[in-house]
């Protein structure tokens, strides 16, 4: 099993615990703001589950139909992962309107705290986990759900501060306008969770951090004369794909045109580990050289080939 589908699991059985728990609070208190909480819970779950076969799929070798691999799979998985959100929230508000309208008394308050408190420790233990997983395996599914478990800890909080206030303070009402509340900050989550998969799934450029390692290396190489244009970059799953034009002295041999693009591929690949890097040799200043021209004015101007006008 890979190490990502590892985490997946571990994020599995943190939901299944955080659903037993905070569902008890709800079942100690009777509140409607920790019911809410209860049920973003069972999102996490199926986001989890979602996770598990995703990068289960994502993990597959190309093959003749997906020479690229599967790796985009896993935008799918943050984006079904964003939609449950939103009707998590949907539900969560059917329910706070219910109990707005007719609202009644907690019961036994400080216990069912006290469990919910509990649940929200183990989501942040785990989001912390999964978060450094993230970055280690450039992996957005992972990342979406550190950051839905991350924001399930603040959600938490709020509703135990809420919950605590209705009780302390006897105002009813206060304990379903927290779970409106809590609703309306699970869609916002739930809406970049979608946002960022679409972007994904729209072959979006490398991240800036990314692209000023790459301008490094390309700025290294014009320093000897060499030109670049035609950079197109694209982020898919945990891959990263680069795609350039080469322009070396027209006097040189092909053996030594090679030779500089295997260069550059190399420096690329040692900035973006594990990218897919492709490379077309030209000459400088030869107007054949110029005819796809149209590809480098839809680059970033830091990549334009320098006299290419």
């Amino acid at each position: 099993m890979s190490p990502t589908r590892r985490f997946a699991l571990l994020s599995i059985a943190a939901a299944l615990l955080t659903i037993a728990l905070k569902a008890a609070a709800w079942w100690i208190t009777g509140s409607v703001g920790l019911l809410s909480d209860a049920l973003e819970g069972t999102i996490n779950l199926a986001g989890a589950l979602v996770m598990l076969a995703a990068l289960g799929i994502a993990a597959l070798p190309p093959d003749e139909q997906h020479a690229y691999g599967y790796s985009k799979v896993e935008y799918f998985s943050s984006g079904i992962e964003g939609g449950l959100i939103v009707i998590a929230a949907l539900a969560i508000a059917w329910t706070a309107i219910e109990r707005l309208l007719a609202p009644r008394p907690l019961e036994h308050v400080g216990a069912g705290l006290a469990v919910s408190v509990a649940a929200s420790l183990v989501n942040l233990a785990v989001a912390r986990r999964l978060a450094g997983a993230a970055r280690r395996y450039r992996s957005i599914a992972l990342e979406a759900d550190a950051r839905h478990l991350a924001t399930d800890v603040w959600t938490s909080a709020g509703v135990v501060a809420g919950v605590a206030a209705a009780w302390a303070t006897g105002w009813q009402r206060l304990d379903p306008l927290i779970a409106l509340a809590v609703a309306a900050h699970i869609v916002c989550a739930g809406y970049h969770l979608v946002r960022r998969s679409f972007q994904g799934l729209l072959d979006r450029a490398l991240p800036e951090a990314d692209l000023a390692r790459l301008n490094e290396v390309l700025e290294r190489h014009r320093a000897l004369g060499i030109d670049f244009h035609a950079v197109r970059t694209r982020q898919a799953g945990a891959r990263s794909f680069v795609s350039l034009h080469v322009l070396v002295p027209g006097e040189w041999t092909v053996a030594q045109g090679h030779d500089e693009a295997h260069r550059v591929e190399e420096e690329i690949r040692g900035v973006l580990p594990g990218a897919t890097v492709m490379t077309h040799v030209e000459p400088i200043g030869y107007p054949e050289s110029y005819r796809d021209i149209e590809l480098d004015n839809r680059a970033p101007a830091r990549y334009r080939a320098q006299g290419s006008g």
